[in-house]
C-alpha cells in the first residue's frame, strides 16, 4: 500500500506531484516522503523511497513552455553525467525528479593529490557541458554587492576600507572581458558537491551559467587546496599546461571569490540581523580556518544570523590577508603585462 502522503506536499501541487509519480514510478509503493529543504527558497526538495530506493523530488515555481527551460541546465549536466541522473521533468509543473546520492563527504574518502584530482575532473566535467545562456556579467555582479554591501554599513573599519580599496586594483586589471568562457555552475560550495564513495556529483544548479571558467576553480579551491602541492595537481589536473599567467589569474580569482562569498553572507546577515541590534565591528582575530573548524563541529550554523556573520568577517579578513602577499602583486603584474 502506497503512502498517504496528502498532507506533506502544498495542497496546491499535489495534483502535479501525483502525475510526476505515476509518470516516474508506475505502481512502485511509495514508502516515505521527507522535506529537506524549504524555507526562504522558492522550491522545496524531497526524499522519495519508492520501492526501497531513493530518489529527490524538487518542486520549483511551475513555467510556461518557453524556450528558455529552466530545468535545461541540470538536464544538459545528468546527460554529461556530473547531476545526478534525471529520471522526471514538468516545466510547466515546475518538478524535477533525479536519484538520491547517499553523501559521504568527500573529504572522508579522498585527501591530498587524489582529492585534488576528483575535484578538478569534476570541474572539468562542468565546463564540459553544451550550453551557451549567459548569464549576468560578473564585474557588475560584484559590483552591485559591494554597493548593497556601503548601504548596508553592516561592517566598517580598517579592514573593510582595505578590502575594498584592494579590490578596486584587482577590478581595473582582472580580463574581464576575456571571451573564453564555458557552462559554470558558479556556486561550488561543500554542501553542492556530493560523493557516493566513489565518484563525485555536483546538485544545485539554479544559478549555473555561461562564465568565466576561473569562477569554478577558485571556488573549489578555497573550499578543498590548502597546499601548493595540492593546487599544483589540481590545475593540472584541470589544464593540463600551466602556465604563470594561469596560476596568477587563478589566484586572483580565489581572492574574488572570497569577497564575492562575504557579500553573500554579510548580505544575509544583514537580512536576518534582530531588530534594534548592532552589528559587532571586531574584525582581529576571526580567522577562516577558525570559524570553519566552527561550521565543521556544528557549533556554528550557516542558517543563523551569527554564523553568517562570522563567516563573512573570515572570508573578507582571508582575502584581505592574501591580498596583502607579494605572490598577490606578483599574480596582478602577470595579469596587467598580458
Amino acid at each position: 500500500m502506497s503512502l498517504n502522503y496528502s498532507d506533506v506536499f502544498p495542497a496546491d501541487r499535489t495534483a502535479a506531484v501525483n502525475v510526476a509519480l505515476e509518470k516516474t514510478f508506475g505502481n512502485a509503493v511509495i514508502s516515505e516522503v521527507i522535506l529537506l529543504t524549504g524555507g526562504l527558497s522558492a522550491a522545496s526538495v524531497y526524499k522519495i523511497i519508492a520501492d526501497n530506493r531513493p530518489y529527490v523530488m524538487k518542486l520549483d515555481i511551475p513555467h510556461a513552455y518557453t524556450a528558455a527551460d529552466p530545468f535545461e541546465k541540470v538536464t544538459r549536466a545528468a546527460a554529461a553525467g556530473i547531476a545526478p541522473p534525471l529520471r522526471y521533468k514538468s516545466v510547466k509543473a515546475g518538478i524535477i525528479i533525479s536519484d538520491f546520492i547517499e553523501n559521504k563527504p568527500i573529504r572522508s574518502i579522498y585527501s591530498g593529490s587524489v582529492l585534488a584530482v576528483k575535484l578538478a575532473e569534476a570541474v572539468k566535467k562542468i565546463h564540459a557541458v553544451p550550453y551557451a545562456v549567459p548569464g549576468a556579467d560578473l564585474k557588475e555582479t560584484i559590483d552591485h554587492m559591494l554597493a548593497g554591501f556601503r548601504r548596508n554599513h553592516i561592517l566598517s573599519g580598517p579592514i573593510p576600507d582595505e578590502c575594498l580599496k584592494r579590490y578596486e586594483k584587482v577590478k581595473m586589471l582582472y580580463p574581464w572581458q576575456d571571451t573564453d568562457k564555458v557552462f559554470s555552475h558558479n556556486d561550488l560550495n561543500p554542501s553542492n558537491i556530493l560523493c557516493d564513495g566513489e565518484d563525485v556529483w555536483i546538485i544545485d544548479w539554479d544559478t549555473a551559467f555561461v562564465n568565466d571558467r576561473f569562477l569554478d576553480l577558485a571556488g573549489v579551491a578555497n573550499f578543498f587546496i590548502h597546499s601548493p602541492e595540492q593546487e599544483a595537481v589540481f590545475l593540472k589536473t584541470y589544464f593540463g599546461e600551466v602556465n604563470d599567467y594561469k596560476i596568477s589569474r587563478f589566484y586572483v580569482m580565489c581572492q574574488i571569490s572570497r569577497i564575492i562569498y562575504a557579500m553573500m553572507m554579510l548580505q544575509l546577515a544583514a537580512q536576518a540581523k534582530p531588530a534594534d541590534y548592532a552589528h559587532d565591528q571586531h574584525m582581529e582575530g576571526v580567522h577562516l580556518k577558525d570559524v570553519g573548524s566552527l561550521l565543521g563541529s556544528g557549533t556554528l550554523s550557516l542558517a543563523t544570523y551569527e554564523g553568517q556573520f562570522m563567516y563573512g568577517k573570515a572570508l573578507m579578513n582571508e582575502a584581505v590577508q592574501q591580498m596583502r602577499t607579494t605572490r598577490f602583486e606578483d599574480a596582478l603584474l602577470s595579469l596587467d603585462s598580458r
